[in-house]
């Protein structure tokens, strides 16, 4: 059969029409559907331009016979298919992104000439990427793991990145350990799982020999780790930077957001459950708080300090492990954060944004934190593998709305036309082409360095308990019955006897006791006495309710306690890490004292 006579089959068939919601629909003779255009519809076409008559056949030389290699259509559209993933991101894949606007309320003048630190009631466009850590892209939602808090300020002066977690620390000092960090992490490379979890062999193992992680592990065994959303989750800069003035004067600071509706958790039990029924909960519940108009809000605040008083605090403040206490340096509260605008397409904005540390603007500038120091090289050094080509900064998302200009020409993907024979500087060729402006640009703070070039470790990063154990003393009975409960469930899921046994030595040096096994036994008269909570999956998603939560005690047999949340469905109930990984109050403070070394 001629292609002629194939094609009037297919898309001019005299089979009756049909029309549904405006659109034309003709049935053909092999049975499938085509939907012509009428007015309102736009025109189906290849990338270059030319109309199609039909979308639904390949070039055959006849109904039964094989595909033509010349059917141009056909593999436009399969080689743009076969490319339509991107690398995702080695850590951080799985995200959520929304636009919104920061508006300053004090000003920072004092301190820096960063414009938007400084303009009260500016409001400033910016869009925020809130993720997890060890998953994949298409991992849950709701595993035990920080959550990334990056915010992208689209600034008068330039974009202004601040990446960060949802934790105030991390695991480690030096950025030369973050990819052991995140190879021990991350899937085992023999099995290739678990995936998004901690409770595995090379995690603990990595953690048992390193000891500086000791107080990030705390966190993350912690309920600040399971969200109960995304719009209640704390932000933190997590290192120090710097913040210049006018006179060239640097202070230190730390950056903090403080969510509107409060800091709140689930419990594990209900984080599995959730993970059950619906793998994109804290996705789905930021979209419907948007589409409802319940725009989550973040007070922006900051922690300044000089170097006089960083000389005197009892750690060092360039320690990524380690916090500044509020009562050391109180929280200055200057402005809020809303985010109020879903992306019109995922892939453009949520996957191809891409977040630098070293993006700041004049007045912000860096400390000599080292693993922030990694972290400038590291970031921008991902974008360039991820996304193809040093021209990522003009994809939309990426770009400044305020005009830049410089020399940088082509490469791939160049979507700019620069004009004029002049591409470096200085010239005296051009009368237009940009120039150097040394009053109002960036300016690294003035600070002197000395010392002996080598690859050592400062003494004031060495303790790495006190900051842990003030976390744990920090927290409710029931929040420290949730971290007890968490260690014992990772633990038991380490295979490696001598891993356990590294972790247990090492509290062991530090505090001359043992600690207990980390799965205890429960007798046949103790699960007897523990009831099978009553949630089932359908309900799950219902459990943790938008309203607003409470606080409540169940109370279980022989003294052990859960903390849960009763909103306007849920229910106090118990929890099935109480019936497996059960640890009594008495226990319990025996399992602590005995890991921290204390009262």
């Amino acid at each position: 059969m001629s292609k002629a006579k194939a094609t009037h089959q297919s898309g001019e068939s005299k089979e009756e029409t049909a029309s549904a919601a405006g659109t034309e629909v003709r049935p053909s003779a092999g049975g499938e559907l085509h939907q012509i255009a009428l007015a309102g519809h736009s025109r189906l076409t290849t990338n270059q331009g030319l109309a199609l008559s039909d979308n639904q056949n390949s070039l055959r030389t006849d109904p039964r016979g094989p595909a033509l290699l010349e059917d141009f259509i056909l593999r436009e559209k399969i080689t743009h298919f076969d490319h339509e993933r991107i690398p995702e991101r080695i850590v951080h894949a799985r995200a959520t992104g929304v636009h919104g606007y920061f508006e300053l309320s004090t000003s920072l003048k004092q301190y820096t000439k960063a414009r938007i630190l400084t303009e009260v009631r500016e409001k400033t466009p910016v869009f925020t990427r809130l993720s997890t850590v060890a998953g994949g892209a298409g991992s849950v939602d709701t595993p035990r793991d920080i959550r990334g808090f990056a915010v992208k300020f689209y600034t008068k002066e330039g974009n202004w990145d601040l990446v960060g977690n949802n934790i105030p620390v991390f695991f480690i000092q030096d950025a030369i350990k973050f990819p052991d960090l995140i190879h021990a992490v991350k899937m085992e490379p023999d099995r290739g799982f678990p995936q998004s979890a901690t409770a595995h062999d090379t995690f603990w193992d990595f953690i048992s020999l390193t000891p500086e992680s000791m107080n990030a592990v705390m966190w993350i065994m912690s309920d600040r780790t399971l969200p109960r959303s995304l719009r209640m989750i704390e932000g933190f800069g997590v290192h120090s930077f710097r913040l210049v003035n006018d006179a060239g004067e640097s202070t230190f600071v730390k950056f903090h957001w403080r969510p509107m509706l409060g800091l709140q958790s689930t419990i594990w039990d209900e984080t599995v459950k959730i993970a059950g029924a619906d793998q994109d909960f804290h996705r789905r519940d930021m979209f419907e708080a948007i589409a409802a108009g319940d725009f989550p809000e973040w007070e922006f605040a900051v922690q300044l300090f000089t170097q006089e008083e960083a000389d005197r605090f009892p750690f060092d403040h360039l320690d990524a492990t380690k916090l500044i206490p509020e009562e050391l340096v109180p929280l200055k509260t200057i402005g809020r954060m809303v985010l109020d605008r879903w992306p019109n397409n995922f892939f453009a904005e949520t996957e191809q944004v891409a977040f630098c540390p070293s993006n700041v603007v004049p007045g912000i500038d860096f400390s000599n934190d080292p693993l922030l120091q990694g972290r400038l090289f590291s970031y921008l050094d991902t974008q360039l593998s991820r996304l193809g080509s040093h021209n990522f900064h003009q994809i939309p998302i990426n770009a400044p709305k305020c005009p830049f200009d410089n020399q940088q020409r082509d490469g791939h993907m160049q979507m700019s036309q620069p004009a004029g024979r002049v591409a470096y500087e200085p010239n005296s060729l051009s009368e237009s082409s940009p120039r150097e402006t040394p009053l109002k640009s960036f300016h690294s703070a003035a600070v002197t360095e000395t010392g002996e070039k080598g690859r050592v470790r400062a003494p004031s990063f060495a303790d790495h308990y006190s900051q842990a154990r003030q976390f744990y003393r920090s927290q409710g009975v029931h929040e420290q019955a949730h971290i007890a409960s968490a260690f014992v469930f990772e633990l038991s899921k380490v295979d490696h006897l001598h891993v356990r046994e590294a972790i247990r030595r090492r509290r062991k040096r530090r505090s001359g006791r043992r600690l207990p096994s980390p799965c205890p036994r429960l007798t046949r008269a103790r699960r007897r006495a523990l009831q099978k909570p009553n949630l089932s999956p359908s309900g799950a998603t219902r459990a943790i309710c938008r309203a607003p939560a409470r606080a409540c005690e169940t109370v279980l047999p022989k003294g052990r306690t859960r903390m849960t949340y009763q909103g306007a469905r849920a229910q106090p109930r118990e929890t099935e890490t109480g019936r497996f990984f059960a640890v009594s109050k008495v226990r319990l403070d025996r399992f602590l004292k005995r890991l921290f070394g204390g009262k």
